[in-house]
């Protein structure tokens, strides 16, 4: 029962080591940033409410973000046609 044991075990070990491979891949680069985002620079939310507010670039200095407003939220649906009418 042992010998089988062992069997097993290096029949799994052998068949496992096909999979693995000693080739170096190549690293894909960094993407890139997202509108908004400035490198090298640090986020700042300066009133707390979670969203950011500008950024603070390498010499310390903030800059505020000045884009444009949001849109306005989309209108009701309209009434439906089916149920009590008032």
């Amino acid at each position: 029962m042992n010998i089988r044991l062992l069997g097993l075990l290096g029949g799994a070990a052998l068949g496992l080591s096909a999979c693995s491979t000693t080739r170096d891949e190549p690293v894909a680069p960094a993407p890139p940033v997202g509108p908004g985002a400035i490198a090298g620079t640090v986020a700042a939310d300066r009133n707390g409410d979670g969203i950011v507010d500008g950024y603070y670039s390498a010499d310390g200095m903030y800059h505020e973000v000045m884009g444009p407003p949001c849109p306005p939220p989309p209108p009701p649906p309209p009434p439906t046609r089916r149920g009590e009418r008032g």
